[in-house]
């Protein structure tokens, strides 16, 4: 596989992968680093191997005019920074509203073409609701609505539901969400060309709802850490780096290869679960408890495995004609925190993640594709052997739930192996 290094893309007679994450908030939004800024987004995103990001939250009057001041926008769309690392144009909102008799809420992804498209938007936007006070706002409309309103605008603008599983927020979250894509967007369905699939599922799990759509995958990163930005990302094999080329094949699906996806299980609501009370299970006990969480018996918030079981028209296992490829890896981060029994963060983390990052192309090319042998001269015998379970899918994950991230487990055996 050829990954595309950011910074180096330009016009080619054949095509070359484009590694994208276009789920990015700004230091604007609520549980955000303030230490978010287009500076530390390309540093990590180069040493993370991403070659395309979404700006984020372009709606916010602050962050607008950072984007004016920091990046330079060229004829196909995107936005440059000086030293020559592409974004492009891309916000998320949050919807709020009844529809059937129940209280909805969904976060939906909004792509602009330009500049120009992306301040009509705005106007928008603007016309709903106040836009300073979150990068991430929130509206009283209907999915349906926001849809048919921005294409009025101009067909070009792409609307995408974001981590499309996710029990609160999610299209199809178990809390406040929708059966199907239809029931959601009425007569603009058909304007809906994608979904993403979010942390706690896979494309494997999305296939099963047989809805005709594409399935990207993007990060939804609240900071620039490399164990946030492109943990879950889209591959696009293009010859021209550019607004429409990127929507063409999220849209057809021609030009578009491959996502990144972390394990599902890693998410943060996978299984069923009550934090408070430090209680999970998997669906089939959730059905025998009918719901409730047998230590202080309230409701279970419940997670994505058990939901798509309740949405599923096929078996296990179906994949469509059109399926695409996917890779489920876990940060490097998580591998060598696990390795050595250190925090994510710790400095002894960084060390071991900066000399592999060093000696290597980028942090995806590590988890990808460098071969065993030239890996084995940089990093020990426990983090290669994770590195390889790893690009395999066999690292085992116990799973998260309730707002919980899930945590890498071994087997007993494999303890002894590898410690």
């Amino acid at each position: 596989m050829l990954f595309l290094s950011a910074g180096s893309f330009c016009k080619k007679e054949s095509a070359m992968d484009i590694i994208a994450d276009l789920q990015i908030h700004s230091k604007h939004s609520r549980a955000t680093s303030k230490n978010l800024s287009f500076e530390s987004l390309e540093k990590y995103g180069r040493i993370k191997g991403l070659g395309l990001m979404g700006v984020g939250d372009f709606q916010h009057p602050i962050h607008r005019q950072e984007i004016k001041e920091n990046l330079k926008e060229d004829e196909y769309g995107l936005l440059w920074t000086k030293t020559k690392f592409p974004f492009m144009w891309q916000t998320e909102v949050s919807l709020m509203f009844s529809q059937d008799g129940k209280r909805r809420a969904v976060h939906l992804l909004i792509f602009a073409p330009n500049g120009e498209t992306a301040d009509q938007i705005i106007e928008y936007l603007g016309s709903k609701g106040r836009l300073d006070y979150d990068g991430r706002p929130i509206f009283g409309i209907t999915c349906r609505d926001l849809v048919k309103d921005l294409k009025s605008i101009s067909d070009k603008i792409e609307i995408i539901p974001a981590h499309c599983m996710t029990p609160w927020f999610g299209l199809y979250g178990s809390k406040s969400g929708f059966d199907s894509l239809k029931e959601c967007f009425q007569d603009q369905s058909s304007r809906i060309y994608a979904i993403e699939s979010g942390m706690s599922a896979d494309p494997s799990m999305l296939w099963r709802f047989k809805e005709d759509v594409n399935i990207v995958s993007f990060s939804d990163a609240h900071s620039h850490w490399p164990w946030r930005i492109g943990r879950e990302a889209t591959i696009f094999d293009l010859p021209e780096l550019e607004y429409e080329g990127i929507m063409n094949a999220i849209r057809t699906g021609k030009g578009f290869k491959a996502t990144i996806e972390t394990p599902p299980a890693y998410g943060k609501y996978h299984w069923d679960g009550h934090r408070a009370c430090n209680f999970s299970c998997a669906p089939e006990e959730t059905n025998k408890l009918k719901g409730k969480c047998p230590k202080c018996g309230k409701d279970l918030t419940i997670g994505v495995d058990f939901r798509v079981e309740e949405l599923a028209k096929a078996k296990h296992g179906y994949k469509p004609d059109n399926a695409r490829q996917f890779f489920s890896l876990l940060p490097l981060h998580e591998l060598i925190a696990f390795s050595i029994g250190s925090p994510l963060a710790s400095r002894k983390t960084w060390e071991i993640y900066n000399a592999l990052t060093d000696a290597f192309k980028s942090e995806l090319d590590i988890l990808l594709n460098i071969e065993k042998a030239k890996l084995a001269r940089v990093c020990d015998e426990k983090l290669l052997e994770l590195i390889t379970r790893n690009r395999e899918s066999r690292v085992k994950v116990k799973p998260g739930y309730d707002g919980t991230y899930g945590e890498i487990v071994l087997e007993h055996e494999e303890q002894k192996k590898l410690f």
